[in-house]
């Protein structure tokens, strides 16, 4: 597994890349100390399975380095840590298409367990952010899980990339189809989950604690 680190500060990337090291996990870590160099890395071939992206980078403001990334290689898995807690920066992070957000000031197993649900295909947010709605109900959670039901396999398809946080168009690329057919299915999955759009949608499985495997179709029953 390939994590790339991204983070102009040379002692806290190096601290995150031990950390990332001391999981426990095969990980191969590649460091970066600009986004610049990022992309450099990722034209030249490198493969990775998450890109740890510090928010502040230089020559960016605000969510700009996570709209770049999202822009410019919209496949790569986005972990944003900041010393920022805002919930609206986190949200926005999120609307962005980034899969997870962890303040540089949680203990460390908090980062191990955004990392772990990330990899496993989930959302992480932190707690504060959540704050702002109430928790999910054992029986909303279960409705969560149960929503495959309602969905065709294509649906759930194109709900996995909405969780992924790409955008239509590569999602259209993935599942061979064209934009118009991802955003309707996009338009009646939202319509599904009761939300009016993919940000909500993400938070909702968030809070539910629902993942990709839970969306993914279950085997076929063998007889």
């Amino acid at each position: 597994m390939n994590i790339l680190v991204v983070d102009d500060h040379p002692l806290y990337r190096s601290g995150v890349a031990y950390t990332l090291q001391n999981t426990g996990m095969a990980v191969e870590v590649v460091e970066c100390a600009s986004l610049e160099a990022a992309f450099r890395r990722l034209q030249d071939g490198l493969q990775v399975d998450l890109m740890i992206l510090d928010l502040q980078m230089p020559g960016y403001r605000g969510v700009d380095s996570v709209r770049a990334v999202r822009t410019r290689c919209p496949e790569v898995p986005v972990l944003v840590l900041s010393g920022q807690e805002d919930p609206a920066v986190v949200r926005e992070c999120i609307d962005l298409g980034a899969c997870g957000f962890v303040p540089k000031s949680a203990p460390s197993d908090q980062f191990h367990a955004a990392l772990a649900l990330v990899l496993s295909g989930g959302v992480y947010l932190p707690p504060a952010s959540l704050s702002v709605a109430p928790p999910a109900s054992t029986g909303l959670q279960d409705a969560w899980k149960r929503l495959g039901a309602r969905l065709t396999e294509r649906q759930r398809q194109v709900l996995v990339g909405i969780v992924q946080g790409k955008p239509n168009k590569v999602i259209a690329r993935d599942l061979g189809l064209s934009d118009t057919t991802v955003k309707s299915h996009v338009a009646h999955i939202l319509e599904a989950l009761e939300v009016s759009n993919r940000t909500e949608a993400v938070y909702a499985l968030a809070r539910a604690g629902v993942s990709i495997r839970d969306l993914e179709p279950a085997p076929p029953s063998v007889h």
